[in-house]
């Protein structure tokens, strides 16, 4: 392997995008170098005044197929997979000079397939064969070779080149990385898009950095770093949404934010979810996106101290007066009127996002390392309807604990197993999560809750013992929804006939673990 720095004598240059290698090709002229491309970017740079030869020339053979066919050529491959210290003699034997520079990259085939109605047949079209199998042999022959996938690198090597210096081995290796991981996020993207199937025998997912610095993980002693999802089917991504203004979005700041706005995609009506420490403290509805807001803040004043606020409504100058008094960390919503953006200016430390309209939730497939290993799931995006309920008990609901049982239901599926809630017109009174005896996060629900009277109460999994129910006799619970499901469900059942109170069975759990 050489690791020496190398000249660049001869390169080939064949892009899509062409942005910026006018300036490049102009700059690779000037330092001798012989340039050789492809159709259309070689009359770009000709109609520019740079000398270049076109690749059927060079090849001596033409461009067949309508184009599928430009570079895949002996003179071309051998060109670039040609190591200087071994196979100069049959390089000349066969008349294949060395090429030293490849600028490289592939047909839009994510831009293609993001169009709505775009046909299998012409997505199949913007599939690039020839331009990975360039960028996979310069890559591979890093030793001799330099390749370029990111016009941002375009300056680097311009730069080194008006100096007449060669490249450094150290940066034809970090080129030759950047180089395969974009042409296996590329294949990546093709795989996703031809297979259907939600848990294929092998999955292949990319994603890109973004240019968002972290300043830490969840811990200053902790590195982070966020990157862009590019085969997720989600139309929700948070990096897509616009900041405007507030300090950099840290780690915790992302994850939390996310969590505020999954819960508030459960929601078509006027609804604010304020979240602390990735777990909503205070969800309600409202009339009005104010109203929300106050009755959400309310639930849980205490704890919403430094949360994250998010509302699926615009947010306008009254809500940007209620909030001036308090410490909050983030407001997320879908616009914000000119009068309510002068106002949060002046909290210049508070984090503005703009979200746009947001879409529902959909069972798009997610998950988390274990290690070293991916657990992979869908997303639990079960809408339960009315007609999909079961009433297990004499006592019948009203109307409105019906709303508020649903409602609750809502929230219990974005906190914490063990999980519970409890709410009372529209909004939540209490939330007990993360605990790992259901008693314990009915308990602390019921403790946030306080005097209040005609609670109901969702819970994310069955009751596995009447102790939870006699409980709830004493502090004013009125109707339970749940899973169902436990050995002791005519316990449970029996017990909230004797204490007056109705219960639903939902007939699915809404664990989760994180």
């Amino acid at each position: 392997m050489n690791r020496d720095a190398t000249p660049i004598k001869r390169a080939l240059i064949s892009l899509s995008d062409k942005e910026g290698i006018v300036e490049l090709a102009t700059t690779l002229a000037k330092a001798g170098v012989e340039i050789i491309s492809t159709g259309n970017t070689a009359k770009l740079l000709i109609e520019a005044g740079i000398e270049v030869q076109e690749v059927a020339t060079y090849t001596g053979f033409p461009e067949i197929f309508g184009g599928r066919v430009k570079t895949l050529h002996p003179k071309i491959a051998g060109g670039i997979l040609t190591r200087r210290d071994c196979d100069g003699e049959e390089a000349i034997k066969h008349n294949i000079p060395t090429i030293d520079l490849v600028v490289c990259n592939l047909y839009p085939f994510r831009e293609t397939i993001e169009h709505r109605g775009t046909s299998l047949e012409e997505a199949l079209e913007k599939i690039d064969i020839g331009g990975v199998t360039l960028i996979r042999a310069a890559a591979k022959n890093f030793g001799w070779v330099t390749v370029l996938t990111d016009k941002g690198d375009y300056p680097q090597i311009g730069e080194l080149l008006a100096k007449g210096g060669g490249i450094p081995y150290e940066i034809r290796k970090a080129l030759a990385a950047k180089a395969f991981a974009y042409s296996a996020s590329y294949d990546a993207l093709v795989a996703h898009y031809l297979n259907r199937e939600p848990f294929p025998e092998s999955l292949t997912l990319t994603f890109t950095k973004e240019n968002l610095p972290l300043r830490y993980g969840e811990n200053p002693h902790q590195m982070g770093a966020v990157y862009r999802g590019i085969t997720s089917c989600d139309p929700f991504s948070l990096l897509e949404c616009h900041p405007l203004q507030g300090k950099q979005l840290s780690y915790n700041n992302l994850y939390d934010t996310y969590g505020a706005v999954e819960t508030l995609r459960e929601f078509n009506e006027c609804a604010c979810v304020i979240v602390k420490h990735a777990t909503p403290c205070g969800v309600a509805l409202g009339a009005t996106p104010l109203e929300a807001l106050k009755r959400a803040f309310l639930a849980d004043e205490l704890s919403a101290f430094g949360g994250i606020i998010a509302l699926n409504r615009e947010v306008d100058g009254a809500i940007a007066h209620f909030l001036e008094p308090l410490f909050i960390e983030i407001l997320i919503a879908p616009s914000y009127t000119e009068e309510a953006l002068t106002l949060l200016k002046k909290r210049r430390n508070l984090r503005v996002l703009e979200s746009g309209s947001l879409p529902p939730l959909t069972p798009i497939v997610g998950g988390r390392f274990i290690g070293k290993d991916l657990l992979v799931q869908e997303r639990d995006a079960k809408m339960i309807k009315e007609d999909e309920l079961t009433l297990v008990t004499k006592v019948e609901v009203s109307k409105q604990q019906l709303s508020d049982l649903l409602f609750a239901w809502k929230v219990v599926k974005h906190v914490k197993s063990n999980a519970i809630v409890s709410a009372k017109g529209g909004v939540t009174c209490g939330i007990g999560g993360g605990q790992v005896s259901r008693i314990d996060a009915l308990k602390i629900a019921l403790a946030k809750s306080g005097t209040t009277e005609g609670l109901v109460i969702a819970s994310d999994a069955f009751f596995p013992f009447r102790d939870s129910i006699d409980y709830m006799a004493t502090r004013g619970v009125v109707a339970i929804i749940q899973p169902g499901g436990s050995i002791r469900d005519e316990e449970v059942i029996a017990a909230c006939n004797e204490a007056g109170i109705a219960m639903l069975f939902t007939g699915y759990r809404a664990f989760l673990h994180g």
